[in-house]
């Protein structure tokens, strides 16, 4: 079905539009997170995405051994085509060569350096097609003091400060659940893949493109380093679930009887409604909380008093309560209750699918919508090398004799 929202009335009184990214080829030499989300969105936005493997697969498949540790390669790699290709043997690399002549882009997240030894990096390729967009996803960027550095999403967290701003004062430094840097780093290589695509209509010429997953996760930390200046440079202690810069109150997750609320006010507007609410309207003119500065300095007694307001609750009542009052909460939600959401799957962007691998699961269709385009449809990622008679054979143009050959050679 289409898009809801209204685009282009004259391309929709026409017919649906075409997706922003159609005839764009992308070579997909990623792997585990951050590359291949890069690539993954540009699927969605309607590019054709050949993902390259080593004949044995990309590394995170073995992972499909460990519970339903796949079902992230499944989320990651949807409507994409599968090729194997080793890049070690010369064969390899030339077969990747005559996919470069025909390809828009070319995406890697190897560890710096890689692509260069192989013989594919971005001064060999961009001899051979000028208009090619190179780009490589690293963990701190291929030149500086710890360029070498073997770069994962906890080591990232760790050097980047999110470990050191998360969790409580007391208790040691903790990880973000989610593999935030990964993903940071993804969201941004597919930003600086747009941005030089968008160069290239402008001046005919490819050009390379680096993100650094380190730099992409630093912006996230403003409000620590809002605390971090405001104390003149001492490091800021770990807040738990109230405001990492300490500037707002109440901020934070509060007890029900059945589970946990978010809660905030960044307005005196919401401050006032939250005490309506509460019938506490005495605490209005309160010395201790009459203004922002004075919460946060009496930020324990106010989260007491909330606390125990809210412990009267079920979270969903609560939250009903809260937002008719315009007052900024949310549920504290399990995974099941994430995964069975009924707003995204009713815009579409979470799709319950028949996974040839993982049976029935509910997989992302990413967060970007363009209004008057067909909703996209995820087709479930293959096993490795299940196009490559589609991609070498009917793209390329090798011959079935010459493929069979390659594959004898360990080639493909």
């Amino acid at each position: 079905m289409p898009n809801e929202f209204a685009g282009d009335a004259a391309a929709v009184a026409e017919g649906l539009m075409k997706r922003p990214l159609d005839g764009v080829t992308v070579i997909d030499l990623g792997q585990i997170y951050n590359g291949p989300y890069a690539t993954f969105l540009m699927a969605m936005a309607g590019a054709r995405v050949i993902k390259i493997e080593p004949l044995g697969g990309e590394k995170m498949r073995r992972r499909g051994a460990v519970g339903g540790a796949m079902l992230p390669f499944a989320m990651l790699n949807s409507n994409k085509e599968f090729v194997t290709l080793n890049l070690k043997a010369k064969e390899g690399v030339d077969l990747l060569k005559k996919m470069v002549e025909k390809a828009d882009i070319l995406l890697e997240n190897f560890a710096p350096g890689t692509t260069d030894r192989l013989g594919v990096g971005y001064k060999e390729l961009s001899a051979i097609n000028p208009k090619l967009i190179y780009a490589s996803g690293t963990g701190y960027g291929s030149y500086g003091p710890n360029r070498d550095m073997l770069a994962m999403d906890l080591t990232i967290q760790a050097m980047s400060g999110v470990m050191a701003s998360t969790g409580f004062p007391d208790l040691p430094p903790v990880k973000a659940g989610p593999a935030l840097c990964d993903f940071f780093g993804g969201i941004h290589l597919y930003g600086a893949v747009m941005t030089a695509l968008f160069g290239r209509e402008r001046t005919g010429r490819g050009s390379q493109v680096e993100v650094s997953m380190l730099e992409s996760v630093y912006p996230s930390l403003s409000s620590t380093l809002g605390l971090y200046y405001g104390s003149k440079g001492q490091n800021p202690p770990r807040t738990g679930n109230r405001h990492g810069g300490m500037a707002e109150a109440p901020y934070n997750v509060y007890t029900c009887r059945d589970g946990w609320v978010a809660l905030l006010c960044v307005s005196e507007k919401h401050w006032e409604s939250l005490l309506e609410t509460m019938g506490r309207m005495d605490m209005l003119n309160d010395p201790k909380f009459v203004d922002l500065q004075a919460r946060v300095d009496n930020i324990n007694e106010l989260d007491s008093i909330i606390n125990g307001w809210t412990s009267q609750f079920t979270k969903d009542d609560l939250v009903r309560l809260l937002t008719a009052k315009r007052i900024p909460c949310a549920p504290v939600r399990e995974i099941d209750e994430v995964v069975n959401d009924p707003h995204m799957h009713a815009r579409g962007t979470l799709q319950r699918i028949d996974h040839p691998e993982l049976g029935n699961v509910v997989l992302p269709t990413g967060p970007m919508i363009f209004p008057g385009t067909e909703q996209t449809t995820l087709t479930p990622s293959k096993m490795p090398g299940d196009d490559n008679e589609l991609v070498y054979s009917a793209w390329l143009g090798v011959s079935p004799e010459e493929l069979g050959t390659l594959k004898d050679m360990g080639v493909v």
